[in-house]
């Protein structure tokens, strides 16, 4: 029987992001499908199995999804068929399971995004020391913070 890891998901008008929080990972295999069907498995430390699918609100482009496996975190970028908002992640409108909850670190909204592009495009770069949060405020955002007191 499989566990099922908590699951982050934020979005952009283009894309949705998973981040799966499975601290050393092995065996990471994610499946899409154009419909919206989503799978996820991977092995954990102590050999333990993780799984689980999502049918996600509309439909995606499978064969351009990045996955970028980390020491602490697997993150998962979805791109959408149609851009735009969508009002949920999953298609159905019932409460999403528990493990399921909101990336406020990554998070923004339609009318922050624009704000957020040129920053968001980190995805094609470098891999990046895990280490590192999305969420912190460097020098130059403390600067701008700053200004606005």
């Amino acid at each position: 029987m499989s566990c099922q890891p908590e699951v982050l998901w934020a979005q952009r008008s283009d894309k949705i992001y998973l981040t799966i929080s499975i601290p050393d990972a092995k065996d990471v295999n994610m499946k899409a499908d154009p419909t919206g069907l989503f799978s996820f498995s991977a092995t954990g430390p102590n050999s333990e199995a993780f799984s689980f699918s999502l049918e996600l609100f509309d439909s995606i482009k499978p064969e351009v999804g990045k996955l970028k496996t980390g020491l602490r975190t697997i993150t998962c970028s979805i791109y959408k068929e149609k851009t735009g908002w969508w009002s949920h992640l999953l298609k159905s409108k019932e409460k999403p399971a528990p493990y399921i909850k909101v990336d406020w670190n990554k998070w923004c909204d339609e009318d922050d995004e624009s704000e957020l592009s040129s920053e968001d495009d980190d995805d094609e770069g470098d891999e990046e020391d895990e280490s590192s949060d999305d969420g912190m405020l460097y020098l130059p955002d403390l600067e701008k913070a700053r200004r606005k007191y």
